[in-house]
């Protein structure tokens, strides 16, 4: 049976998302700073791609989880898959309505909206605060995602960091070939 393609790993190495993280901002901030719009195309395509398939068909996830992870293992800490996917959803949408905005020939507005996704990716990269997971746990005490779908999430914030459900160094399954 071939690879599976869809899907995203659960747990994430947050070495990985913080140095994809690190990718977003670069290329946000390039965007803005060059006036060089078109990098939107790489960047929602990128999220796009995270949201489906994890890091497999991202070049920033992909290198991130096989490259720069790998390397600073020091610094592992495994959390739950759930909350990154979605704070890449929230990233796919910034950056499709950026690429939008492009299209349609409305610079200044693309030029706002990386602004704004800029804000979250940077306390990502440098803090390791993750907004987009802040926002998912909101939604789950609020009652409008079940609890059931990151049973992982429960409690998480509890563990001592650095742990995990599992004692050993994981590597996804879904970046395993």
């Amino acid at each position: 049976m071939g690879a599976r393609v869809f899907g995203f790993p659960n747990p994430v190495n947050v070495v990985a998302a913080r140095a994809v993280a690190t990718g977003v901002v670069t290329m946000a901030a390039v965007a803005i700073a060059t006036r060089q719009l078109w990098i939107t195309i790489p960047l929602a395509y990128g999220f796009v791609a995270r949201v489906l398939t994890g890091p497999r068909l991202s070049p920033l996830g992909f290198t991130a989880s096989r490259v720069v992870a790998p390397r600073l293992t020091r610094w592992e800490k495994l959390v739950p898959g759930t909350p990154k996917r979605f704070a890449q959803g929230i990233g796919a949408a910034f950056g499709l309505s950026a690429l939008g905005l492009w299209l349609s020939g409305a610079a200044t507005a693309c030029v706002v909206v990386l602004a704004v996704l800029l804000v979250p990716a940077t306390l990502e990269a440098a803090l390791g605060y993750c907004v987009g997971c802040k926002v998912f746990a909101f939604l789950i005490r609020a009652g409008l995602i079940p609890a059931s779908v990151c049973d992982e999430c429960e409690n998480i914030s509890s563990r001592p960091s650095g742990t995990a459900r599992h004692s050993r160094r994981l590597v996804p399954e879904e970046i395993r070939s």
